[in-house]
């Protein structure tokens, strides 16, 4: 058994996952950017809510460890729309990929003090 922050007496099968956050989407995000440091946005297809994407410089090493968030589904308007918000990245070149080392599938280009949007192909 694993804590969650509070107790319970079941234990989960080899495929649960907990959410880091489980409030994920269900409000504002507030981005913090200004000179050098950009956001990024990607609009997703429904399909992919929930999966984990990693972001890392363009060129980056393969291997090396490299921030991640989840496809969630965020109120804009009247509807929801699946997306990644990545705040706080250094203006540059980004390259996308699921968590766990899968193929490129994105490369970005973020500019400083702006919010670079993007579509998942």
């Amino acid at each position: 058994m694993h804590q969650h922050g509070h107790e319970h007496g079941h234990t989960h099968g080899p495929g649960h996952v907990d959410a880091e956050n489980p409030f994920a989407g269900q409000g504002s995000v507030l981005l913090d950017i200004g000179d050098d440091v950009g956001a990024l946005v990607v609009s997703t297809p429904a399909s992919m809510v929930g999966v984990e994407i990693e972001i890392r410089p363009a060129g980056g090493d393969v291997h090396g460890h490299y921030p991640h968030v989840a496809v969630v589904a965020r109120p804009v308007g009247d509807e929801l729309v699946p997306s990644l918000v990545y705040g706080d990245l250094t203006e540059g070149s980004y390259e996308l990929y699921e968590k766990g080392g899968g193929p490129v599938r994105l490369t970005v280009e973020v500019k400083g003090g702006s919010v670079t949007e993007a579509e998942w192909p």
